[in-house]
């Protein structure tokens, strides 16, 4: 898989982050929350990010 930055919210390696894949679609970085009460699937996962990410990827016409 090819894997491609689209935005982040810092320059370091361990901040929230969207990358794009030559798949047709997206990958995630972000906290993987534990306090969400949901039944999530045992291959499945969720992480959480910030909302300034997506607004940043909208506004700069990313995703």
């Amino acid at each position: 898989m090819k894997v491609t930055k689209l935005v982040s919210t810092c320059d370091i390696k361990d901040c929230p982050t969207i990358y794009a894949t030559d798949r047709g679609t997206l990958l995630v970085q972000g906290e993987t929350p534990t306090d969400h009460g949901l039944e999530i699937p045992a291959h499945e996962n969720l992480v959480e990010i910030p909302m300034e990410l997506l607004q940043k990827a909208i506004r700069d016409n990313l995703v």
